[in-house]
């Protein structure tokens, strides 16, 4: 049976050590965390959102940067300060403009194709995550927003989304807890939302259950091919140890570039840091306050979902400020602002703040697939989309290893 190491125990890393175990292969999946879902997969928007599938290369997310920059709470900031992988980064951002189009489209294909599979995932190995399929609200504030959303959402119908628009009339009877004077917005009723911490640590012992290790507190420091892949793993708790492995798969988030030029390959990964509050609803009223449809601020680039009856989450804004994982108040409060803005019903004394660094790839498309070297492959870069994305690359991703590495099935069975 072939052994196979995973670097990354976040959303696409667990998502890929569970499909490759269902195809018959051994798993041994590496984390630096002490635990699952530590870090970018820990309190993202939790939107599963095919609808959010328009990747960001357009002229006009190039014109709000700049328009932004003096602005410390602005939705999208960047630090100025020259570091080659910032700039060479941004440079190939521009580079795929023109095929800004064709990635939207191809994003919401594989998007709607993650649902069926998660869905069937957590449904079979009984994965409770506060799931909460009401839907996905899409709110603009004035005509420019919403005719940019109309050109928006041909793309997203092209790659088969059922998404359409709705009047300010129809919001308020599709989520009465929102207020706010708004022009317009679209609806898609197929999207949903839930907790991506519960849910990628529920699937971990799935996992676990069928035969896959997990090494927690483990930094791979080395990675040498002889015969076989010898992965070298420091832990705190532990010597260091030598895995010996067929195949790697890196899903390593924002370090997938580090790992990639161990192994060989150039992956420009930057990590683009996000910004959540967790807001606990602690009465019948504060309960009543918050939405339960996920809501998508066209103009705030703020999203919510409703984690059960108690909880309440708030998202958003984009930072190019390199590896920095500093909670910065400036930054966090405009959610907050925000949210009493629009749902005033809603207590924010009590928040938890928190911040990840989504790994985006300059063409906003996930890195699936081979590197140059035998044995190596891909499955990282999925930016604000990881787990909407992440079921479906771990298929494809699947499939491409089956093709260079096939399991006999005869000892699976």
């Amino acid at each position: 049976m072939p052994r196979i190491v995973v670097i990354g125990a976040g959303i696409t890393g667990v998502s890929t050590a569970y499909t490759l175990l269902e195809h018959g292969y051994d798993v041994t999946v590496l984390e630096r965390q002490r635990y699952a879902a530590m870090e970018t997969s820990f309190a993202n928007g939790g939107q599963l959102s095919a609808s959010n599938a328009e990747v960001w290369n357009h002229w006009s997310t190039i014109l709000k940067g700049i328009k932004w920059m003096a602005r410390r709470d602005a939705p999208l900031l960047m630090n100025p300060a020259p570091t080659w992988h910032k700039y060479s980064w941004l440079a190939e951002f521009v580079s795929h403009i023109a095929k800004y189009r064709e990635n939207t489209v191809a994003t919401t294909r594989v998007a709607i194709a993650a649902r069926r599979h998660m869905f069937d995932i957590a449904e079979r190995e009984g994965i409770d995550f506060d799931h909460v399929c009401r839907g996905i609200l899409h709110l603009y504030w004035d005509k420019p927003g919403f005719d940019h959303g109309t050109k928006v959402n041909k793309l997203l119908v092209e790659g088969g989304l059922d998404r359409r628009p709705v009047t300010t009339g129809e919001i308020a009877s599709i989520e009465p807890a929102v207020q706010g004077a708004f022009y317009g917005g679209f609806y898609t009723p197929s999207d949903s939302t839930g907790d991506i911490h519960k849910y990628t640590t529920g699937l971990a012992r799935a996992c676990e259950r069928r035969g896959g290790r997990f090494h927690y507190d483990a930094s791979v420091t080395r990675i040498e091919r002889r015969d076989r892949f010898r992965v070298t793993c420091l832990s705190q708790a532990a010597p260091a140890q030598v895995i010996e492995a067929d195949a790697i798969v890196v899903c390593a988030g924002s370090n997938s570039r580090g790992f990639a030029a161990m192994l060989g390959d150039r992956l420009n990964i930057y990590p683009v840091k996000g910004y959540s509050i967790t807001i606990q609803l602690e009465d019948n009223a504060a309960q009543a306050a918050a939405p339960w449809v996920s809501i998508l601020d066209d103009r705030a680039k703020i999203v919510t979902s409703r984690l059960g009856e108690a909880r309440f989450r708030v998202a958003g804004t984009a930072e190019f400020n390199g590896q920095n994982r500093d909670i910065r108040d400036d930054r966090v409060r405009p959610l907050v602002d925000w949210t009493r803005q629009l749902f005033p019903g809603v207590n924010t004394n009590g928040i938890v703040p928190w911040a990840g660094l989504r790994p985006m790839m300059p063409n906003m498309m996930p890195r699936v697939g081979k590197g140059k070297a035998p044995g190596v492959y891909y499955n990282t870069g999925h930016g604000h989309l990881g787990w909407t994305l992440s079921a479906a690359t771990s298929a494809m991703l699947a499939e491409a290893i089956a093709k260079d590495l096939p399991v006999d099935n005869r000892l699976v069975a």
